[in-house]
């Protein structure tokens, strides 16, 4: 759905307790406060369908006009053990009348569909939280199951909490008993109650979610209705029961987005949608080369619905196959990608390496996830940076682009495809488990407003020889960019050799001439410190005596939003501190270098062991203050801020 909104103005990223404004227009005595934020975690086994609930109030809160951020949480198991810790699926969604960055340190309402889902979550939930319980799971055998020895809806351990127990198994299977469904089909359809509750409880449109239920089973109409039933059901109950005597209302975010259109949008979505705009704009077809694999597959099913669009996706039998016909692509004229995570990216090496040889675009399309080996895969994590910067046999440089929202995975997607096609060079792209699954507004731009992407193939010779004839030479250079000819195979005349071997400079012909060899591997690495990337920019406040900070908090890719929400909140305490962050890690912007000597302290938060603060330390020489966390979850605000303050103080 999209949404128009207007104005430019930003705000923080919410205290931690939203601001309450009372009025009594919420129906027959039922009251209703207006919040400027609020976070709800839905949580219950992953059969229950907490993904699909969390999607849902999430688009009908983006079409709202609601300022939002998400993060999916979800076992790697494609059916966990029912009712145990490592099945719980969560989805927790942050959204606010102003601009926000994170989807929030911990949830204001946990949804907890059984014993599970509450043991699992209660850590998160701070006191005074609402939390609805679904009362019908909570019966000796699944309570035990998770190590409750009593039941906590009873024994006084949750007096801390504001806990709502609502029957929500019981009520769905009485709200469709006229529907002729079993008690197991009927069960299916608690989380469309539980959502239809919610929704009451925060004023969220309705139309959205009926027709989408509609149009997903509109092979089941009988299916289709029953889950309308249950999402009115439960709208119809948080209406009646005295139990739920307040309802809320978060204005839209009106304030804090310049003036377009706008739609929700996740990670691998918004970077489908710029691969497809790179190739639009390079006027090239667009080809992935994909092996499916936890967190990237989603790029190959979206990229697979647009043929229209001169998209051909070809799903291959292994990661090797999949870059493989990539490159084949790319030899072949097209903008070629291939999508994966990190175990992938060990597979594809040896191609990557060769596409460095080769010197052709590939866009490598890395989504990362928790490690080593198979690791978390559901899970999400920063540790392929030296990978991609260092993980190929030889002098293989490679730049890197890292995108920093989900909405900034279309950005970054088209930067990285005017890299690749300008200098001649694979390029990777360094997303993350956090960004792909994660969603938040997103502006979709004007055409005009895309850069120009179009490249020259090679048509005729261009170089004469010393007996005067003219010949094409594959590997005579660019002046500026250093970048090779790209010919088109079947062009009359440009007949060329390739493969791994070491190439002679110019003729491209076979040579282990020793000193053609160390040319070469100088050329391939000047061309990627060659690569133009912007300044990098320094958010820096000054004071009213034109001091600045002393301590630079500098990240990559996905921490931005935690970092920022952590530097608002320590700027609100009233200390200074800059922020700056990097979307190209390779080469890295001309001027950091000079950025990094202006401040005493530079912090890295990472989530990994320090991976970019290494390469800072080994390039500038200087001291980076590592903060790192492989939890396989993004950093909270709140415990970054304390770090940042920890920094500045030392």
């Amino acid at each position: 759905m999209t949404s128009q909104v207007s104005s430019t103005a930003e705000q923080a990223d919410g205290a931690l307790v939203g601001e309450q404004r009372t009025s009594g227009d919420g129906g027959p005595g039922k009251e209703v406060r207006r919040l400027d934020r609020v976070i709800i975690r839905f949580a219950g086994d992953s059969g229950d369908g907490m993904q699909l609930t969390g999607d849902r109030f999430t688009s009908e809160t983006a079409s709202f006009g609601n300022d939002l951020s998400t993060l999916p949480n979800f076992p790697a198991e494609i059916r966990a053990p029912a009712g145990t810790l490592p099945g719980v699926s969560s989805f927790q969604l942050h959204f606010a009348d102003h601009d926000i960055l994170t989807p929030g340190d911990a949830p204001n309402v946990l949804v907890a569909m059984n014993p599970a889902a509450l043991k699992a979550n209660i850590g998160d939930v701070p006191r005074g939280a609402e939390i609805i319980v679904n009362t019908d799971e909570f019966t000796k055998r699944p309570m035990a199951k998770v190590g409750y020895d009593s039941n906590p809806l009873e024994d006084g351990s949750l007096s801390a909490y504001n806990v709502h127990p609502v029957p929500l198994t019981t009520l769905t299977i009485e709200a469709l008993k006229d529907f002729g469904l079993s008690r197991k089909e009927a069960e299916r359809s608690k989380n469309m109650f539980a959502l239809g509750l919610l929704s009451w409880m925060y004023h969220r449109p309705t139309e959205g979610t009926e027709k989408f239920l509609r149009a997903k089973f509109a092979k089941k109409p009988n299916i289709a209705e029953a889950n309308v039933t249950a999402f009115r059901a439960g709208w119809n109950f948080g209406e009646t029961t005295e139990d739920f005597a307040t309802s809320y209302e978060v204005a839209p975010a009106t304030a804090a987005f310049p003036t377009g259109t706008y739609r929700n949008i996740s990670g691998n979505l918004a970077l489908s949608y710029g691969l497809i705009a790179a190739a639009h704009q390079a006027d090239l077809p667009l080809y992935l080369g994909s092996y499916p694999i936890t967190p990237a597959s989603d790029i190959l099913h979206e990229l697979s619905k647009h043929k229209n669009f001169g998209v051909r996706t070809f799903q291959a039998e292994d990661e090797i196959a999949g870059i493989g016909a990539a490159l084949g692509a790319a030899f072949g004229g097209s903008l070629a990608v291939t999508t994966t995570s990190g175990p992938g990216v060990a597979l594809k090496s040896e191609t990557i390496g060769l596409a460095v040889s080769l010197e052709l675009p590939l866009l490598i399309v890395d989504i990362q996830r928790g490690g080593p080996s198979t690791g978390l895969p559901t899970k999400t994590e920063q540790a392929d940076l030296l990978q991609a910067m260092y993980g190929r046999n030889g002098e293989a440089p490679v730049p890197i682009v890292a995108p920093k929202t989900p909405a900034d995975c279309f950005d970054a997607a088209l930067d990285a495809a005017r890299i690749a096609l300008t200098y001649r060079t694979p390029v990777f792209l360094l997303s993350d488990g956090y960004l792909a699954n994660g969603s938040e507004p997103w502006r979709i731009p004007e055409v005009d407003e895309l850069p120009d992407l179009r490249v020259q193939f090679a048509t005729g010779p261009n170089h004469e020889l010393a007996d005067g004839t003219e010949v094409f030479w594959p590997y005579k250079r660019d002046p500026e960019t250093l970048a090779r000819p790209w010919a088109v195979p079947g062009t009359p005349g440009l007949e060329h050799r390739i493969g791994g071997i070491e190439k002679q400079d110019g003729t491209g012909n076979i040579s282990y001439d020793p000193a053609n060899h160390d040319f070469m591997v100088r050329t391939r690495q000047a061309k990627v410190d060659g690569v133009t990337v912007p300044d990098v920019e320094v958010d820096d406040p000054v004071d009213e005596t034109g001091q600045g900070a002393s301590t630079l908090v500098l990240g990559w890719g996905s921490t931005y939003g935690p970092i920022t929400a952590a530097v608002r909140r320590v700027r609100g305490a009233g200390q200074r501190i800059a922020q700056a962050h990097l979307r190209h890690l390779n080469p890295f912007p001309g001027n950091l270098g000079e950025v990094l000597a202006r401040y005493d302290k530079v912090v890295v938060p990472e989530m990994n062991l320090g991976q970019l603060a290494t390469l800072l330390r080994a390039t500038y020489l200087v001291d980076a203050r590592s903060h790192t966390q492989v939890s396989g979850m993004p950093f909270k605000a709140e415990q970054l801020a304390e770090v940042l303050k920890e920094a500045i103080n030392d």
